[in-house]
C-alpha cells in the first residue's frame, strides 16, 4: 500500500439466506442499519466499523465466510450477547463459550444463515 493514498475504510460483504431475518438478527445486536437498496444493507457502529449484508445466498460462499470483530472485554460481551437470547429469537443461530487461545480468547458466534462471527479479544503484551 502507498501510505500517501489515505484509506477511509474496509468493508466486507456477507450473504443471507432469509435477508428479512439477517436484518433482525444485525439489528438486534446493536448495528445501525443503512438500507442501501431492497436487497443490500450496510450495517455499522460508528463510522469506521461497518459491513454489507445481502440478500444472496451460496452456501459455499456464506459456509467459509468469517468476521473478525475484536473487543476489548470479552466477558462484557459474552454477557451481552447471552442477554439478547439470540438462540430462542433466531433457531439456527450458534453460540460458544469463550474458548481460549495462544494469541487471545475468542466467543464464536454463527448468524441466521450460518456466517462465523469471531468476538476476539486479543492478548496484551505485558
Amino acid at each position: 500500500m502507498n501510505p500517501s493514498l489515505p484509506i477511509r475504510s474496509i468493508r466486507t460483504f456477507i450473504g443471507a439466506n432469509d435477508f428479512a431475518q439477517s436484518r433482525k438478527f444485525y439489528q438486534t445486536l446493536g448495528f445501525q442499519e443503512v438500507v442501501i437498496d431492497p436487497t443490500m444493507s450496510l450495517f455499522q457502529v460508528g463510522e469506521q466499523i461497518s459491513f454489507y449484508l445481502q440478500d444472496a445466498y451460496v452456501k459455499d460462499w456464506i459456509n467459509n465466510s468469517m468476521v473478525l470483530l475484536e473487543v476489548e472485554n470479552l466477558e462484557d460481551w459474552e454477557a451481552h450477547l447471552l442477554g439478547l437470547n439470540l438462540s430462542d429469537r433466531f433457531s439456527t443461530v450458534k453460540m460458544t463459550d469463550i474458548k481460549t487461545f495462544p494469541y487471545g480468547r475468542e466467543i464464536f458466534l454463527h448468524d441466521p444463515a450460518g456466517v462465523l462471527w469471531h468476538f476476539c479479544e486479543f492478548k496484551t503484551e505485558g
